[in-house]
């Protein structure tokens, strides 16, 4: 390092000397003396760095032509190349005092930062295309990872002053319609993404490598259609981005195009996953083989299947780790919420149980977090995403010529002006947020299959090693799971104070999750408190919430249709009730969810249970319990067992021991992971059970049934649920008035006149709850 900076300083005073000894025909032409000394001071001044870059311009520009293509920051790009590329950045001459020349440190919330780079007129200076790829790179992982808190305009300046500096930074355009993408402005971004293909024709920044035949000398068009069906995906438009992606298919077979087909495939995989297709043919219609050598017979699913396993094998023969762990991550949530049956429907039958599996579901989890492991030997012909640490952005203080030709005080950690060419990230965010995802889907499994602690403690684990290198929607779903926790197990005192702390940290912007969470706590408390106009209202925001797309935001339309079934049973306008209940199951079966058939099912068991047609009822409960075995569902299975309990238990005291033994199956369950509302029934239904039983005698045993009805009546005045906490209490009394308590039975029956006063009270109010601010 010495001798390259005193071979620079040999040469920058050769070339002062130089300047100094010239005569003056070789000096442009003055107009007079002073203003041929001022010139020559000016030489004599410059930086450097200014005449180095100068003097070799032509030959950066013949090597750059020669180098291997800018890698894009997406997926895993390529290193940045090294060559040094000239941005001339306007500003006055050097302010005195030794101020240092500022170095950009962008930010995901603070994009001014940068912006006052350059505006900057402590002094003109030179970045490096080292700098500028860096900076852009680092920019871009950081509105993927922060959405639409994102400033919008001040760094759309950034980006436009870029793009007039440094026009074959094509890169700049895609920033630009990363920018509009996920501030929702759908023209822009669909202007700037056919301006970057239009400019770099998908050959510059991508990180794919070239197809070994048939490639096409003027781009790659599949790119760009890979790229355009994600962006109609992003803004639910599944039939557009249905046929962009199988046109994107059909080129990346035909231009031998492998890694891009991977690529393809797993967002056609993505798309069916996520939004709701209810047609059965015609999704990829004869444009890919594996679906047509089978049939065009397939179902959603089975296609989806086969999607998923061709996506999975292309990925792993290309060495493509990121796409595989991403492959295990779908096909993990493939196997926990649909039944795998054959593809073929002739031939020998041999018998199958038909039956979600856990197992293959946490095999597939654990195998996605293997990237980590598998990271540092990767050999795909995509390198890692951020090879290269952008963490030297922070820490230079001056351009790299600066650091090497001046003399300043700077601390030896920052001195080192390549130190940046040596710092390899440790892991790259992209795999960060895969293995990040992985235990979010843990977390989401277990709470599917049950286990309340285990969805938890996954959660944690995410929130504490993953948030910050996390996007913010993962981060939003982590807060919503524990805030979920909190308000199924403390109840809404709780939950509503985290809410609080979780609305400052993300915004409240339409279809968050955040405000999503908040709206469903408002319901529940409204449901519970009797407040039913609220509770309407709610339901309302959740509906408006919702596309009018057919099958896109099918979870929304779901929430919203459950919870206003919901809301009109709690009115008592049953009929109305079980419309709407049979209206939802024909949607989920129409789009194959499955889940939500259970719950439905369950549902309307609970509708004719309310209203008095048990019998009714006894068969719903008993498909919504096939579903939950089918799925493996295993608490929503507690649950209608449960259900299915108390409508035995209507019939008389005669089914008495039938609904106490369903009780005794499904309480350790309940005991062990339920929340606060399906214990408290749990509890008034066993004693109900005792209390219904001939044979048991209350004055022998008044505790059997006194204990649950207390813990009842705790959890239930925590949850503020009006209705059942009347009910327990109102048995409380009548076991008080049969053991001649008296002074017990009128508290308990002032406490039971109580909650009814107050369940009437909030049925005749018509007040909006101050909680409900939505945007």
């Amino acid at each position: 390092m010495q001798g390259v900076c005193h071979l620079l300083t040999s040469i920058g005073i050769y070339c002062k000397e130089a300047l100094s000894s010239c005569s003056a025909y070789e000096l442009p032409c003055l107009d007079d003396s002073s203003n041929e000394l001022e010139a020559l001071s000016e030489y004599e001044n410059m930086d450097l760095e200014n005449i180095v870059f100068e003097k070799v311009n032509k030959e950066i520009e013949a090597r750059k032509k020669a180098s291997e293509e800018v890698s894009f920051h997406l997926h895993a790009p390529k290193a940045l190349f090294g060559l040094v590329e000239d941005i001339k950045v306007s500003a006055v001459s050097k302010s005195q005092g030794g101020d240092k020349c500022r170095e950009a440190s962008p930010s995901a919330h603070a994009p001014n930062d940068a912006m006052r780079e350059f505006d900057s007129i402590s002094g003109a200076f030179l970045r490096t295309n080292w700098q500028m790829q860096g900076y852009l790179m680092e920019q871009a992982d950081a509105i993927e990872k922060h959405g639409s808190s994102f400033s919008l305009n001040a760094f759309e300046l950034i980006l436009r002053q870029l793009q007039k500096l440094a026009p074959e930074l094509h890169r700049v355009h895609f920033l630009r319609y990363l920018n509009s993408l996920y501030h929702d402005d759908y023209f822009a971004a669909l202007e700037n993404l056919h301006r970057y293909f239009d400019y770099s024709a998908g050959t510059e920044g991508f990180d794919f490598a070239q197809p070994s035949i048939g490639c096409n000398s003027f781009g790659r068009y599949e790119i760009a259609l890979l790229c355009l069906g994600m962006m109609h995906f992003h803004f639910g438009h599944p039939k557009q981005a249905l046929d962009v992606l199988t046109e994107a298919v059909c080129l990346s077979q035909q231009h031998s195009n492998d890694t891009c087909l991977a690529y393809t495939l797993a967002a056609i995989s993505n798309l069916l996953s996520e939004i709701g297709i209810s047609t059965t043919t015609g999704i990829l219609g004869s444009s890919y083989s594996p679906i047509t050598s089978i049939g065009t017979t397939l179902s959603v699913q089975q296609q989806l299947f086969v999607l998923l396993k061709e996506s999975f094998r292309r990925a792993e023969s290309l060495k493509l780790k990121r796409l595989v762990a991403a492959n295990h991550l779908a096909m993990a949530k493939f196997d926990l919420t649909h039944v795998q049956r054959p593809l073929l429907s002739f031939g020998p039958k041999t018998a199958m149980r038909l039956r979600t599996c856990p197992t293959n579901v946490c095999k597939e989890l654990r195998l996605a977090s293997h990237l980590i492991s598998d990271f540092v030997s990767e050999s795909s012909t995509m390198t890692t995403d951020g090879a290269f640490s952008t963490s030297w952005l922070k820490n230079l203080q001056k351009p790299m010529g600066s650091l090497v030709l001046t003399q300043e005080n700077v601390s030896g950690k920052d001195s080192n002006a390549f130190q940046f060419c040596a710092q390899p990230s440790s892991i790259p965010g992209s795999v960060l947020q895969l293995v990040g995802s992985s235990y979010l889907l843990r977390a989401t499994a277990w709470e599917a299959y049950g286990s309340a602690p285990l969805t938890r403690v996954n959660t944690l684990i995410y929130a504490t090693c993953f948030s910050d290198g996390s996007s913010l929607s993962d981060a939003a779903l982590a807060h919503v799971k524990l805030i979920q926790h909190l308000a199924v197990f403390k109840g809404y005192k709780e939950a509503f104070s985290a809410l609080k702390i979780a609305e400052e940290k993300f915004l409240s912007v339409s279809k968050s999750r955040i405000l999503l969470l908040k709206l469903q706590l408002l319901h529940e408390r409204s449901l519970h408190r009797g407040h039913l106009k609220l509770a309407q209202k709610v339901c309302d925001e959740l509906g408006v919430m919702a596309s009018s797309v057919t099958g896109v935001d099918m979870d929304l339309k779901t929430e919203a249709s459950l919870r206003h079934a919901r809301t009109l049973l709690a009115a008592n306008q049953f009929s109305e009730a079980a419309a709407v209940a049979h209206s939802l199951f024909c949607m989920c079966y129409k789009f194959n969810l499955q889940v939500e058939n259970a719950s439905v099912l369950l549902l309307l068991a609970e509708i004719h249970k309310k209203s008095g047609n048990a019998v009714l009822g006894i068969p719903y409960a008993l498909a919504s319990l096939s579903f939950c075995q089918l799925l493996n569902l295993d608490l929503l299975k507690a649950s209608a067992t449960l259900t299915l309990a108390e409508l035995w238990l209507s019939f008389g005291p005669n089914h008495a021991k039938m609904a106490s033994n369903l009780i005794q199956q499904a309480l350790p369950l309940i005991l062990g992971h339920g929340g606060l509302e399906l214990r408290a029934r749990a509890f008034i239904a066993e004693a109900k059970c005792l209390l219904s039983d001939p044979s048991f005698s209350v004055s022998q045993n008044p505790e059997a049934v006194l204990d649950p009805l207390r813990q009842a009546s705790e959890e239930l005045q925590v949850l503020e649920d009006h209705e059942l906490a009347a009910e327990a209490f109102y048995l409380i009394a009548i076991v008080f008035d049969k053991l001649g308590r008296l002074a017990e039975r009128e508290e308990a029956a002032a406490l039971f006149k109580e909650y009814v006063l107050a369940l009437e009270n909030e049925n005749r109010q018509d007040e909006v709850d101050p909680l409900l601010s939505t945007p």
